[in-house]
């Protein structure tokens, strides 16, 4: 590099030094736009971050006996997939969403159409029978298919994978419920 060249390189970094010393007090006690979010605690399952980043406000249930059994079948269902950790938060997440991990039957007038078991999956979409969707694994299975086919659902959000496969009319609902689908995950995953 010629010398010129050097010493203009040099000098304008030495400009953006000098400006930043003097400017940075008077710029930190100009109005303060920073946004504090509430702390959150992560799981980390070997040497996997899970979740990769939760979105917004979190939700949590307490869980009776008949939603920690389900959530140990999709981790059941998970593994036999021979999918990861990931997979399984996802899956949970989905389901805190669509059923509190409660294996719903039909509602009568409060059912969605015809959406059944722990992901409200719908005979009439193509998911199964009603007796398959309302069985947890079948349904899980079911789910991690979906899953599969969508293209690097590994890496985005899991609102928009969860989205991707279920097509909710309320598509950014399942985000709320990544950090304690990630916290049953560690629990439950090695069990």
């Amino acid at each position: 590099m010629n010398t010129i060249l050097r010493k203009s390189i040099l000098g304008i970094a030495g400009l953006a030094f000098t400006g930043g010393v003097f400017a940075g007090p008077v710029a930190a006690h100009a109005a303060d736009t920073t946004t504090h979010a509430k702390p959150v605690s992560v799981a980390v399952q070997g040497d996997k971050l899970i979740p990769h980043g939760v979105q917004g406000d979190q939700s949590r249930i307490d869980l009776n006996d008949e939603q920690t059994k389900n959530v140990k079948a999709i981790i059941a269902a998970t593994k036999k997939a021979g999918m990861d950790e990931r997979a399984a938060v996802v899956s949970i997440a989905t389901a805190l969403q669509e059923s509190k991990l409660e294996n719903l039957g039909h509602l009568g007038d409060r059912n969605d159409h015809d959406s059944q078991g722990l992901f409200q999956q719908r005979p009439s979409s193509g998911w199964g029978t009603v007796e398959q969707i309302t069985d947890p694994e079948y349904s899980t299975t079911a789910f991690l298919k979906g899953l599969k086919q969508v293209d690097g659902w590994q890496d985005m959000p899991l609102t928009k994978a969860a989205q991707t496969v279920q097509v909710s009319a309320y598509p950014d609902h399942y985000a709320q419920w990544e950090q304690q689908a990630a916290d049953l995950v560690a629990e439950h995953w090695n069990k």
